[in-house]
């Protein structure tokens, strides 16, 4: 099957979100999936890279090794002109290395994120937790879910795993952001990615001096054995605080919304202390809200046949997680929310195969005790603006809400 670039009828990506059903993958992508798992469509820089609904198709992709997630390839499906005028600027990292050198920079970031020192860290998320809530409640109504919990309890349990300090949790808040706009411009933000980066390179070399129990000391660890530059150190380390952060704060915020547009749902979880009920109903939330939302980027380095087409070696290939956790072949009433569901750990939120999100385990806590702890703590919190004038972040990434007011 040969499609041409000059084709007029392949749909531009990515897709705008239904204002109905704010929870709802772009409708036009769902009615693309009921037509075949995957097909062409046109990227900001005119390229018609293969996008891939189905899940079963991108779960068989994703476990592939003839697709490559390295984005100096030609045909690499960039995300954004920014992404594309630094690829050559940034140093090699596990988010954009394949096979043996994807091995190796995984195999530095694992101690950190291995399920003991994760399930060691529950005391200080929930504390932590706890003191935003604490705070909250002493404060004035209606309060920002976003502000008070969602954005400083991952900002806090990253700072201590990876031994930043929280006082510079503004700086790099802001700075991490750059290139995250989904349209972002080659020169978006470029002075604050060049001062994070050095940021990092500076802690990394002093925890080389002293070293403490936290990632960046690991990292450093590695520098001065000579495994890793300081520069690499740093890119990890700035790899890590952003998907530390950004990720799960979005997923708490939204989330939350979820939860209290689902009341029937939110009780389940409320009036349960079962750790696999809790460890489900978080699944569930992560199948439902897939807020990576200008999919996985990929590019294939052979020719591949699957589900009747070709892949042809040097084609950018999409796989967007949120038609595929919607693929009704696979999860039934895809649209509803069902904390019980029994196969919601099959969501591909986290990515599947050899570039799984390494961090996980810490996300999957960190929601963990946020959802249950809200719930429980503070049963009557409602939404305090309509629905429709919440305001939802179509224009970045990650896809979450800017701020979320709530009352008790």
């Amino acid at each position: 099957m040969t499609v041409t670039d000059t084709r007029t009828d392949i749909p531009e990506y990515p897709m705008e979100r239904s204002r109905g059903c704010p929870f709802s993958p772009p409708p036009q992508m769902l009615a693309l999936n009921d037509e075949a798992p995957l097909s062409r469509v046109r990227i900001w820089d005119g390229s018609t890279p293969w996008l891939v609904t189905g899940y079963d198709t991108a779960r068989s992709l994703f476990a592939d090794s003839r697709i490559s997630v390295d984005d100096r390839k030609t045909g690499f499906p960039h995300w954004n002109e920014h992404m594309l005028s630094t690829v050559d600027k940034r140093p090699r990292s596990v988010f954009t290395s394949d096979a043996e050198e994807h091995t190796r920079f995984r195999r530095m970031l694992s101690k950190p994120f291995t399920f003991k020192r994760v399930e060691g860290l529950r005391p200080i998320i929930q504390q932590v937790t706890d003191e935003c809530i604490d705070a909250m409640l002493a404060g004035d109504q209606p309060a920002d879910i976003v502000s008070q919990i969602a954005l400083p309890v991952p900002t806090r349990v990253i700072s201590e795993m990876l031994g930043v300090p929280y006082e510079d949790h503004e700086f790099f808040q802001e700075h991490a952001n750059a290139g995250l706009a989904r349209f972002a411009a080659a020169d978006a933000m470029q002075k604050g990615a060049m001062s994070l980066h050095q940021y990092l390179i500076d802690l990394v070399e002093q925890k080389q001096a002293n070293p403490a129990e936290d990632a960046v000391s690991d990292l450093a660890e590695r520098v001065t054995a000579g495994e890793i530059s300081v520069k690499e150190a740093a890119q990890l380390g700035t790899g890590l605080l952003i998907a530390g952060h950004e990720t799960t704060a979005n997923m708490i915020g939204i989330g939350v919304l979820a939860l209290l547009e689902n009341p029937e749902q939110a009780e389940l979880l409320r009036n349960t202390d079962d750790p696999k009920v809790i460890a489900n109903a978080v699944e569930e939330l992560m199948r439902y809200l897939s807020i990576i939302q200008n999919g996985q980027r990929r590019i294939a380095v052979e020719d591949i046949e699957i589900d009747g087409v070709t892949i042809k070696a040097g084609d950018g290939v999409i796989l967007d997680l949120a038609p595929a956790d919607w693929d009704g072949a696979t999860f039934a009433h895809p649209d509803q929310l069902q904390l019980d569901r029994e196969n919601a750990n099959h969501h591909l939120a986290f990515g599947y195969g050899r570039h799984q999100c390494v961090g996980q385990q810490l996300a999957r806590a960190e929601m963990q005790i946020v959802f249950h702890t809200l719930l429980r703590r503070i049963p009557t919190l409602r939404l305090a603006i309509p629905l429709d004038e919440v305001d939802f972040k179509d224009d970045r990434l990650a896809y979450g809400v800017y701020s979320l007011p709530v009352a008790w």
